[in-house]
């Protein structure tokens, strides 16, 4: 690293080690992606497991710990307090379930819902937990990865490569049966201040209702509401 960014430079070092280990980190990944000399980053990275920061896969990787999540959760969150008013306008508008997914490892996390008050209807709950090998949000979560994070679950996706590139071409996502028989959906991307993709917003309903190409139908409306939540 050059010049400390806080003026605390071990802290500087130990947001570096924490954010090269997002998606998993060995020894040498760390050393490469942080610059930083292999014993100081072996150092900090065995501090950040001490306290929970960080835990060791079953490749004895590094990978964000535990402890991260119970500080995040003790604290208000701007996107879930922004994403509750963005959903309900777009079930409204749209007339379908609408959600919001965050990405955890192999899955999506439904964070945020407002369910279609009546009739036929795709009901997501809150704390729902669903395979990020299928629907439009997982298209949504994958498209921008990079290779390495997104190679390794295609064998298993009932979308391909060229799926998630269409999906980046075009900003929005759709997918007819293929998280579940009957239901169709759309996506769109939520990013945080830096472009990143960090979180999925969707409309879900019956194929009934949104044809064999919902995205036609709730595409441009589905994307605004992503464009919203974006930059908080």
């Amino acid at each position: 690293m050059g010049q400390s960014i806080s003026g605390v430079g071990v802290l500087d070092k130990a947001i570096v080690i924490l954010e090269a280990c997002v998606d998993g980190a060995s020894l040498a990944e760390l050393v490469d992606r942080t610059k930083l000399p292999r014993a100081t980053a072996h150092r900090l990275a065995q501090a950040l497991e001490t306290h929970r920061m960080l835990v060791r896969d079953q490749q004895g990787r590094w990978r964000p710990g535990p402890r991260l999540g119970e500080l995040a959760n003790s604290a208000p969150d701007v996107l879930l307090t922004a994403a509750d008013p963005v959903l309900t306008a777009l079930r409204d508008q749209t007339g379908e379930s609408a959600q919001m997914y965050l990405r955890r490892a192999d899955e999506r996390l439904c964070v945020a819902a407002a369910e279609r008050a009546s009739g036929l209807r795709d009901t997501v709950p809150v704390g729902s937990v669903l395979p990020m090998t299928a629907g439009s949000a997982a298209q949504i979560l994958l498209a921008w990865e990079p290779p390495e994070a997104v190679l390794p679950l295609l064998p298993r996706c009932k979308f391909t490569a060229r799926t998630l590139a269409e999906v980046r071409r075009r900003g929005w996502a759709q997918s007819v049966a293929e998280r579940e028989a009957g239901v169709a959906s759309v996506s769109a991307p939520v990013r945080d201040r830096t472009g990143r993709v960090i979180a999925a917003v969707s409309v879900s309903g019956p194929i009934e209702r949104l044809g064999r190409r919902p995205g036609d139908r709730h595409a441009m409306a589905v994307v605004r509401g992503g464009q919203r939540l974006s930059g908080l």
